[in-house]
């Protein structure tokens, strides 16, 4: 028998979720750094805005020889008509890499219950092995209503097997305290709490059965079904815009050509100006190509090796509508 005719069997896997900017993009790209040089591994992300930058920040830190595959759900719920978006991505994500490990990383405004249910389905039990759900909160935002009275926050705290702190080296006196008390009230009685800088997570806390099950999913609908803007042919203004909208949040993100190269020093000083709640974007700029992470705690960048355009998603309450404008004077002339 081929390799390619062996079923898809018991493969390991972990979801890893956590509200926006807490670092779950940093936490995997971590962890697969660490990867055994033998083993294929898969990860499923699914991003609340529609134009899909985590896939590129995550598959440009890779080699071919990596043996690690990426696939994305943009456009928010992950769970739409029944998990059906989902199921398909996973399907041919399970078909291509026939991983020993599958990662799957929820939207952080996303919800991780139906996930978990979609997972736990008849059709998927004997595919997967549902292993530890990693859930990482800042402690800092235990003193924000926008967080605590957020459904979604609280399902990431109630579905974990592991609680991780992360960002430790931010906290104030107490927040740790805060944290141990709030999955007390909110957690599973079994959830571990533990304590993370910059994302860096063990493995071992990866392993081991997960001790959260859940009943069938009960078929959860938006009611809407529309062509992607991740996925749609680049028009001849080398500019696509897609918004979207839901739990209190709006996105807007933007895909360009990759003609259009960026004056990296414009960028950043545009950039480290927005006031949005998060931002991810990558960029083909005169310096090369680059990836940048905007949270309440600051910019970041990192260098890139390859990517097919440049993408830029932003999660706010509200959205500059001139922002669009912004970036394109960002852009070099031709």
């Amino acid at each position: 028998m081929s390799f390619d005719d062996q079923p898809i069997l018991g493969v390991p896997t972990n979801i890893i979720t956590g509200f926006l900017g807490v670092g779950k993009t940093t936490a995997i790209l971590n962890l697969m750094a660490n990867k055994p040089d033998n083993e294929r591994w898969a990860v499923l992300v699914n991003e609340f805005g529609e134009i899909g930058v985590d896939g590129s920040l995550i598959q440009s830190n890779k080699n071919e020889e990596a043996k690690v595959f990426i696939r994305e759900v943009p456009g928010g719920c992950m769970c739409c008509a029944a998990g059906l978006p989902m199921q398909i991505a996973l399907n041919q994500l399970l078909m291509e890499a026939k991983p020993d490990r599958l990662l799957i990383e929820p939207t952080g405004l996303g919800h991780p219950k139906e996930v978990l249910q979609v997972l736990s389905t008849e059709h998927y039990q004997k595919v997967l092995s549902l292993q530890k759900n990693i859930t990482l909160v800042d402690a800092r935002k235990l003193s924000d209503n926008l967080y605590t009275a957020n459904e979604t926050f609280n399902q990431q705290i109630a579905i974990a097997d592991t609680v991780v702190g992360n960002k430790l080296d931010l906290y104030q006196e107490g927040d740790t305290e805060k944290l141990q008390a709030y999955v007390a009230a909110m957690g599973s009685p079994n959830s571990k709490i533990i304590f993370a800088e910059h994302g860096v997570i063990s493995f071992s806390e990866f392993e081991g059965n997960t001790g959260i099950y859940m009943n069938p999913p009960h078929h959860h609908h938006h009611g809407h079904s529309k062509p992607l803007a991740s996925e749609a042919p680049m028009p001849e203004s080398g500019v696509i815009k897609a918004i979207n909208e839901g739990e209190g949040f709006k996105s807007v993100g933007w895909r360009f050509s990759a003609d259009k190269v960026f004056d990296r020093a414009k960028l950043i000083l545009l950039l480290v100006e927005l006031n949005v709640e998060r931002m991810k974007a990558v960029f083909i700029t005169d310096s090369g190509i680059a990836g940048y992470n905007l949270t309440p705690d600051g910019l970041t960048e990192i260098e890139l090796d390859e990517c097919a355009e440049s993408r830029i998603e932003l999660i706010s309450h509200a959205i500059d509508d001139g922002l669009e404008s912004k970036l394109l004077s960002c852009v070099q002339a031709a």
